[in-house]
C-alpha cells in the first residue's frame, strides 16, 4: 500500500504552511504546492505505524466494496459510474495514487464540458441528433407499414 513515500516505515505529513496554498500554487522557495497528495488520517493515527497500516487497509476494503458496488451496478439499474467515482474518492482519502487518477478524471471531465459547449461541436451534435431521429423515425414507418401496430411477441404463429 503506498503512503506517499519512497522510504518504507514513512508517511506524508503535509508541512503547516503547504496547507495555506492551492494546488498548483508557487512557493516562496520555488516549490509547487500540492495539497491534497498523501494520507487524511488524523495525526494520532499517522504518528502510529501499526494503527496506520490499518487504517489503510480499513480504506481499502471499504473503497474496493463500494467500487465493485459501482461495477455490479453498471449493467444493472443504479449509478454505477457515481458509485466507482465514489469509491475512488473513499481511496483517495489514503491513497496518493487515487488522488493522481481522480485529479486526472476531474481534468478530462472538465475538458470534456468545455468541448460540448463549443458552438460548432453543439451544432455538429444537434445535426447527427437529427439525422439518428430521421432514421429511427423511418425505420418505426416501415415496421408499422409492413406488421401494423402489432408487437412482434404477440404475432401469431403462422
Amino acid at each position: 500500500m503506498n503512503t506517499g513515500s519512497d522510504e518504507p516505515g514513512e508517511v506524508v505529513v503535509v508541512p503547516d504552511g503547504a496547507a495555506d496554498e492551492t494546488p498548483g500554487e508557487t512557493r516562496a522557495d520555488g516549490a509547487r504546492g500540492e495539497q491534497g497528495l498523501g494520507s487524511k488520517a488524523p495525526e494520532f493515527i499517522k504518528a502510529r505505524r501499526a494503527l496506520h497500516l490499518s487504517w489503510q487497509v480499513g480504506v481499502f476494503v471499504i473503497g474496493l466494496a463500494v467500487v465493485v458496488a459501482g461495477v455490479i451496478m453498471l449493467p444493472l439499474p443504479g449509478p454505477g459510474w457515481v458509485v466507482i467515482f465514489g469509491g475512488m474518492a473513499i481511496w483517495a482519502t489514503e491513497f496518493v495514487w487515487a488522488q493522481l487518477v481522480l485529479r486526472w478524471t476531474k481534468r478530462k471531465v472538465t475538458e470534456a464540458a468545455q468541448r460540448a459547449l463549443d458552438p460548432e461541436v453543439r451544432r455538429r451534435n444537434i445535426v447527427l441528433t437529427s439525422i439518428g431521429l430521421v432514421i429511427v423515425v423511418a425505420l418505426v414507418s416501415v415496421y408499422v407499414w409492413k406488421f401494423g401496430v402489432v408487437m412482434p411477441w404477440k404475432i401469431k404463429d403462422q
